[in-house]
């Protein structure tokens, strides 16, 4: 498991699962809790790890389903992955400022 125990990242951290399409932030870290998903704890951090979610990475939600907002489209440094809500709970991510996507 990634470390996201930064406690100055705290205040301002969530789960790229809970965001709303037209999101945007950093990914600071992976934190799989067991059953939110078919796969296994380690199964799926390897999973998310190989598809490029990893810390310092700029992740922005494209896309949403029609129905529960699943699966959600991402694209993950350049790369568009479509990923189920529930394993998108694993992924810790901050919000980007307006100021610094500019930047980006």
């Amino acid at each position: 498991m990634t470390d996201v125990s930064d406690p100055s990242s705290n205040r301002s951290r969530l789960l790229l699962g809970n965001a709303r399409r037209g999101f945007v932030g950093i990914i600071r870290g992976i934190d799989v809790v067991e059953g939110r998903s078919s796969l296994s704890s380690s199964e799926l951090e390897s999973q998310l790890i190989e598809m490029g979610f990893v810390e310092g990475a700029r992740v922005e939600i494209l896309h949403e389903g029609a129905i529960g907002r699943d699966p959600i489209a991402v694209r993950v440094s350049g790369i568009t992955i479509a990923l189920r809500r529930r394993e998108a709970q694993a992924v810790v991510v901050v919000p980007v400022t307006a100021e610094a996507v500019a930047v980006i």
